[in-house]
């Protein structure tokens, strides 16, 4: 029983390890252009969230530039992102996170 229980724990604390904070990446990769609730040099998250999908935010951190005429942008100033698919996945839900705020 001792036994089961410590590989239980063990496994939840790997699982937890591998898990992206997507607040964290927004602070760490975002923050400088967007803010939460109020425009900075790019929309906030809440104007954000009103607007695209899931699937449209994390093409537009992969690859602003081709994505931007889609949106029906005359420019893009965004960067693009380096991030891991685990971080680009977190900072979208993260980004949703405040539709309807």
């Amino acid at each position: 029983m001792k036994k089961s229980i410590l590989i239980s724990l063990a496994l939840t604390s790997l699982l937890s390890a591998n898990e992206v904070d997507g607040k964290v990446v927004f602070e760490t990769y975002c923050w400088g252009c967007h803010h939460q609730i109020s425009e900075a040099f790019g929309p906030s998250f809440t104007e954000i969230a009103s607007k695209r999908s899931y699937d449209e935010i994390q093409a537009y951190i992969l690859d602003p530039e081709s994505m931007y005429k889609a949106f029906g942008y005359k420019r893009t100033v965004m960067t693009k992102l380096k991030l891991t698919d685990k971080e680009r996945e977190a900072v979208a839900k993260y980004v949703l996170s405040y539709k309807g705020k």
